[in-house]
Formats: structure tokens, sequence, C-alpha cells
């Protein structure tokens, strides 16, 4: 590649962290043509391209998103100087055996900086992290919500990105309210199952595709902004207090995955969360002064409960799992299955400690 050529660069996504990427880095840099997206984990999202409105002056066609097998065809057929990996939650062998892919085609291997990718807001952000996914970040994001409401401030909860529908005409930068916007915009169930607690907390919901549009309409109607983060992504503003989840059910996940062990690092505050339902609480203390010795260290519980426990009592259970099984079937669905066993096996406990039979609970 010449002094003043252009590189050719691909970004290897999952429908939300590439497009942040490209639009921060890459939409307005005239050194760069990015070739494509790969796209993996959601479904039916390679064929499609990235809208050219979204894409900027330099993308007048858009830009394809195919699927991530053709990673090295791409790589040789496009002449790509230079492979973006931007997605979370995955192995570290995960992403260092996606690098040797990369590199035996023939094109570099790059992640990006956190800082290079947040957007600096002119109100208080609070970020909510986590080493891995399903740490509770949303319910302490809600719980944070909760308290400074009684300050009398306007919250906005901002979500990471979850593009499943059409990226132009409905996702580009969206507020929400009401449930029955939810319903105009045609949120698909993982959306919602998102969205609808903020709501009922009174917390305007934020999301899209675009941050920058979607965080001026932020700073133009709330007080503090409230980032609920996705996965174990870093956050895509510019925290002034950042609270990163570390679970006791997966001790020494704090440094196994991309990009969590970095999200751990740029800590302020880190929080044990489900501390009252694992026994490996001292251990990841352990593990995470070893890695931030010094930063501020606090213990949460995440209590199981049932909206009516009384139909529980003394039956036989059958646990139907939720939780994005959609896009990530492998990665959730014991976690779902181990929740709604605790639920109803706490129930059923009470009733065998004298308060009547014990039942049975079965898990799909």
């Amino acid at each position: 590649m010449g002094e003043n050529s252009i590189s050719r660069v691909l970004i290897m996504g999952a429908a939300g962290r590439d497009f942040h990427n490209f639009n921060l880095v890459y939409r307005n840099d005239p050194s760069v043509q990015v070739v494509a997206f790969t796209a993996t984990q959601i479904p039916e999202i390679a064929g499609r391209h990235y809208p050219a409105l979204l894409a900027g002056a330099g993308y007048p066609g858009g830009i394809p998103i195919l699927d991530e097998s053709e990673l090295e065809r791409l790589i040789v057929e496009e002449n790509i100087d230079q492979v973006v990996f931007a997605y979370s939650d995955v192995s570290k062998s995960h992403v260092m055996h996606t690098a040797s892919r990369v590199l035996a085609a023939g094109a570099d291997f790059l992640l990006l900086t956190p800082e290079r990718t947040m957007l600096k807001s002119r109100i208080p952000v609070i970020a909510v992290s986590a080493v891995r996914t399903r740490c509770g970040k949303s319910p302490l994001s809600r719980w944070i919500s909760k308290r400074l409401k009684t300050a009398g401030l306007r919250i906005g909860a901002m979500r990471h990105p979850m593009p499943y529908g059409d990226l132009l005409s409905r996702q580009v930068a969206q507020r929400f309210e009401t449930l029955d916007e939810l319903a105009a915009a045609h949120c698909m169930v993982e959306e919602r199952e998102e969205y609808e607690p903020h709501l009922a907390h009174g917390n305007l919901v934020y999301a899209g595709v675009d941050y920058e549009r979607i965080l001026q309409m932020a700073e133009g109607e709330v007080d503090v902004i409230i980032w609920d983060g996705g996965n174990n992504d870093a956050p895509f503003l510019k925290p002034d207090l950042h609270i990163v989840l570390v679970g006791p059910l997966r001790p020494g996940h704090e440094t196994s995955h991309y990009p969590g062990e970095t999200v751990l690092r740029l800590a302020d505050v880190v929080v044990i969360s489900k501390s009252d339902s694992a026994g490996n609480v001292e251990q990841v203390i352990c593990n995470v002064q070893q890695v931030m010795p010094g930063v501020q260290v606090a213990r949460g519980s995440l209590p199981i409960t049932l909206d009516e426990p009384e139909l529980v009592k003394g039956r036989r259970v059958l646990v139907v799992e939720d939780g994005p099984t959609t896009t990530h079937p492998r990665r959730h669905g014991l976690w779902c299955r181990l929740h709604g066993s605790r639920g109803s096996r706490r129930r059923m406990d009470r009733r065998s400690k004298g308060l009547g039979g014990a039942g049975d609970s079965v898990c799909l």
C-alpha cells in the first residue's frame, strides 16, 4: 500500500459495535474504504446493507453485510489491508483464532481502543458494564436510576444497540417513553425485555444505530444518562462514573473473555453481583484485585423472586427459559435455566422446611 493510497478495511461484527466503530472512526475518513461488514450471531443479518444515508457520502451504495464464514475469501478477492474485530463476549482464544485466520489470509488484524470510540457528553454519564454477559447490568442500572430520580433528576437510559429491524426507517435514533411507542416501532421481544423495565421506572430509553444523533437527542431532555451496556462491551459514551460487574457464578471469567478484561481495567468501581448465590465471592475479589489493585469493590445481591409464589408452593414446576436465545442460544440458555430453577426451588425449599411438601422442577 503506497503512502497516499486508500486502505481497504473489513469490519467484523454482530450488528452493533461494528456499526458504531464505523460511524465514529471510519465514516468520514477519506484515507479508508470500508469494503464490507462481516456478521455473526444475529440471524438473517447477512445479505443486507448498511444504508447509504447512514454510511455517508463515500458510500453511495451503502456497505454490504456478509457472513463471517466468507472472511478469508473476502480478504483475498477484495485486497483487504486491514480487518477490524468489533464484537463482544467471546473467549480470548476465539479472538486469537480469528486473528490467525486474518493474518494467514494476508491482512492486518486490529482492535480499536475504547477511548477512540467513546462519545463525550456534556451531561453526566454513569456507565454500567460487566466482564461477561448476564451479570446483572440492567437491574443495577434501574437501581441507580431509581435513586437518582428521588433527587428530582430526569434519567435517560441509553441501551447498547440491537438493530434487528429496519436500520434506516426505524432504528437510526430511537427514543421511547411509553409501551405504545415500542409497539409502533415494531420492537422485537429481545428489545422489549430490555426497554420495558426502564419505562416502568419512568426512565426515557434511547437506542438505535447512530449514537452521535442519539446522544444529541438525550442531552436535550435529561439530566443524567445511564449507559446500560450489552454483553461485556465497553461503553459508547465516555463515563464520569464507570461501574463494572463481575459474577461469582463464573470465577475466572474476569480475565478470560474479550473485551471483559479491558472493561474491568477501565472500572472506577467493581460490583460483585449475585453475592448471595455462590460461594466464590472471595476468589472473585482476589482475581479482581490482582488485575486492579486498590479499586473499590462492592458486593451486591440479586435475589430471584416470583410474581405469584403461591402458584408453585409444593408443586412440580416446568421452567421455560427466557432471554436472548435467538441470538445467543448456547451462551444464555444455561443461565436462564439456572435462575429459573433456583427461583422455583427456593420457594419449594421453604415448603420442605415445615411449610409443606417439597416439589421438583424441570428446566427446558
